[in-house]
């Protein structure tokens, strides 16, 4: 469903991404690791075609990123970090223009994605209010039901359960665990618990390169008995 093939990015002289590759089927929930300025979160923009490698290729659904950027972004939801959205509108009025930019014009199939997904991220508490105004938690679960809107067959979320409470966290990956049964999903996340609770593969990246492409049952016999930040520090010489 996703296949990345020796993505290069260069910021000057830095390879920020040096030949990565890797397949995401579906059924994949691909927990994607690294330390900070590894190089995940533009090889997530690179594979979301929000910026253009400067060598390798990636697909989505068959589809070249590169040649047709805007197809891709319909095999896609996307939830980069932070979760940006229009602060001055509310969840629903934001859940709406996220449709009509989706293509759903017509109000009762807009209507009807919108509401499944404010259903999805329990969001209806908060759906009359200001986006500016939430919590980060809520925050974070506007930008989620906006990923979901379209039903891709595709999710690439920076940070999913980032500024959630434990309760909100639980919630968020059982959604993932179900979303994830026919879709591929890639993950970044810093909570290496959030890798044993629902990821299938582990892709750990360092300095712009895969270092580890593995089971997390894998990633743990690598040293039996150890936390999974000891076997993170010890391949990459960083906390993640």
């Amino acid at each position: 469903m996703i296949e990345v093939k020796g993505l290069v990015k260069m910021y000057g002289n830095k390879r920020a991404v040096d030949g990565v590759s890797f397949k995401v089927n579906p059924g994949d929930i691909l927990g994607f690791l690294g330390p900070n300025g590894a190089g995940k979160s533009t090889t997530m923009k690179m594979i979301t075609g929000f910026i253009r490698p400067d060598a390798g290729k990636a697909t989505v659904a068959g589809i070249d990123v590169a040649e047709d950027p805007v197809a891709v972004k319909t095999k896609i939801g996307y939830l980069p970090e932070s979760a940006p959205a229009y602060g001055e509108m509310t969840v629903v009025e934001f859940l709406r223009f996220i449709a009509e930019v989706r293509g759903f014009r017509a109000k009762a199939g807009r209507e009807e994605r919108v509401e499944r997904a404010i259903a999805r991220t329990h969001l209806d508490p908060v759906r009359r209010q200001t986006i500016e105004t939430l919590s980060k938690g809520y925050k974070q679960r506007v930008g989620f039901a906006q990923a979901l809107l379209h039903e891709p067959p595709c999710l690439v979320l920076d940070e999913p359960t980032d500024g959630l409470d434990p309760n909100q966290k639980n919630e968020v990956r059982a959604l993932i665990k179900t979303m994830a049964q026919d879709r591929a999903v890639i993950l970044s996340t810093h909570i290496l618990e959030e890798v044993d609770a629902i990821c299938t593969r582990i892709i750990l990246i360092s300095q712009g390169k895969v270092v580890v492409d593995e089971t997390p049952e894998a990633f743990r016999a690598r040293k039996p008995g150890a936390r999974l930040d000891e076997i993170f520090r010890t391949l990459t010489k960083g906390d993640i």
